[in-house]
This record gives structure tokens, C-alpha cells and sequence, in this order.
């Protein structure tokens, strides 16, 4: 497969790059804080953590390794990327570990939440904490070996002579479309899958329930899987359009402007 090469003028190009740039800075802002937070109150303020305590936990840190790269990016949008070709495969793979980390954690969230309402005394038998912990050790060796492809495939490339760290160059159509169905079934399908059937078990089982907060548990319940598609789909949409142009089309180029891509 030949690399992707951005087509956007350089108006729009820049334009773009200042709006991911704003973005970014108001993730860092809000993000870093919040999630501190969160891992502050529970290692300082709770000693007895339950199961999805500690996956609270596990997410928060995930996602608050994400968070503080985002001023390299900012930098680089903002520039030109300076910190060489090593770094941008580091910097990516460590990224992509924690994307898949965060949404294996969130799906567990939610397939606990369905057993403990659902089947309560196989909770029972797995609520020791030597089970959990080695669960989430196998859920975080699984979100390293996740983000392999990242090393292999994650290059510089130039853009009006700007250097910018949003490149993957992949050897084959195969690996492209190897690489790019991987990230989507197990980064999204099965997670999108396993979070609604979990979720509308919780929600009868709720239903069936009398309690005056009943309405707002059913709300939460959903919200979680709305959430997770409109903070995902438009992320493998962009890879989907990208690979199914370049093998349909037989074309060079990008179809989605590479400010969108990060």
C-alpha cells in the first residue's frame, strides 16, 4: 500500500490544525485535573476498593497517560515535530495501549455490573481481589499487545515542509485491512456488542425493580453506550473510509483531512 499524503489546502490545513489545537488544550486542561482527582480521592480516601472501584481506577490512569502527551501534539500541530521518529512510535503505541485499555476496562465495568444484578452468586464466587487483579493485569498485557501495530506501521511524514507525527504506513493492502478490521472489531464491535447486551439486561432487570431512583439508573445504564459510540464511531469511520478509498479508488490519497485523524 503507498503512504497517505495529505490533500487539504493549506488554508484549510492550518485552519484545522488550529481548531485540533484548541481542542486538545481544553482535553489537557480539564482532563489532567479531574482525572488526578480521581485517583487522588481513591488511593487516599478509600481502603476497602470494590471491583469497579479499582476499574475506575485503571481507567483514570489510562487516560491520564493520554492526557499529559497532548502538549507534545499541541506543540507539533502548533510547529513541526521535533522529537524523532522513535518518540512518534513510542508516543502513538503508548496511546493506542491505553485506548484499548480504557474500553476493555469500560466493558468489564459493564459485564460486572450485569453479573452482580444478573447472576449474584457467581459474583460472589469471583469478588476476591486476587481474581480482579489478575484480570486487569491480563486486560492491560492485552491492551499492550493491542497497540503492537502501531509501532510497526506509525511514521513521520512532511506536510508543506512541516514535519507532523500523523503518518502510518502500511507494506500491503493485507496489512492494512488486517490492521485497520483488528482495531475496529476488537477496539469497537465487540465492546459495542458485549456493553448493549450487558446494558439492556441491567435495564429490565432494573425495571422489574422497585425503587423511587429507577428512572435515573435506567438513564445512566444507556448513557454509558451512548457515550462510547459518539466517542469512537467517528475515530473508525475515519480509518474505514480511509483504507476502503485507497483500495477501491486505487488512490494515493487521503480522504479525510489529517487534523481529523489524531
Amino acid at each position: 500500500m503507498n503512504p497517505f499524503t495529505p490533500t487539504e489546502a493549506p488554508e484549510e490545513y492550518g485552519t484545522g490544525m488550529t481548531l485540533a489545537c484548541i481542542i486538545l488544550g481544553l482535553s489537557f486542561l480539564i482532563g489532567v485535573p479531574g482525572n488526578l482527582f480521581v485517583i487522588w480521592t481513591i488511593l487516599r480516601s478509600m481502603k476497602k476498593r470494590s471491583h469497579t472501584v479499582m476499574l475506575i481506577l485503571h481507567l483514570a490512569v489510562a487516560d491520564t497517560v493520554v492526557l499529559i502527551t497532548l502538549p507534545l501534539w499541541i506543540y507539533s500541530m502548533a510547529h513541526t515535530w521535533e522529537f524523532g521518529e522513535g518518540m512518534c512510535k513510542a508516543l502513538v503505541y503508548l496511546i493506542s495501549t491505553c485506548m484499548y485499555s480504557s474500553i476493555f476496562f469500560i466493558t468489564l465495568m459493564s459485564v460486572e455490573r450485569f453479573v452482580a444484578i444478573s447472576h449474584p452468586f457467581v459474583m460472589l464466587r469471583w469478588g476476591n481481589k486476587s481474581f480482579m487483579n489478575r484480570f486487569l493485569l491480563f486486560l492491560w498485557l492485552l491492551a499492550f499487545s493491542m497497540g503492537t501495530p502501531a509501532i510497526l506501521t506509525q511514521t513521520l511524514n512532511q506536510t508543506g515542509g512541516v514535519t507532523q507525527c500523523f503518518f502510518r504506513e502500511f507494506s500491503s493492502d493485507t496489512q492494512a485491512i488486517i490492521i485497520v478490521c483488528l482495531e475496529t472489531v476488537a477496539g469497537f464491535v465487540l465492546p459495542l456488542v458485549i456493553l448493549s447486551i450487558c446494558s439492556c439486561h441491567v435495564s429490565m432487570k432494573i425495571k422489574k425493580l422497585r425503587f423511587n431512583s429507577k428512572p435515573k439508573s435506567v438513564v445512566l445504564v444507556h448513557a454509558v453506550v451512548i457515550a462510547f459510540i459518539l466517542c469512537w464511531l467517528p475515530h473508525h469511520i475515519i480509518n474505514i473510509i480511509d483504507v476502503v478509498c485507497l483500495l477501491i479508488l486505487d488512490t494515493e490519497h487521503e480522504y479525510v483531512p489529517e487534523y481529523l485523524v489524531f
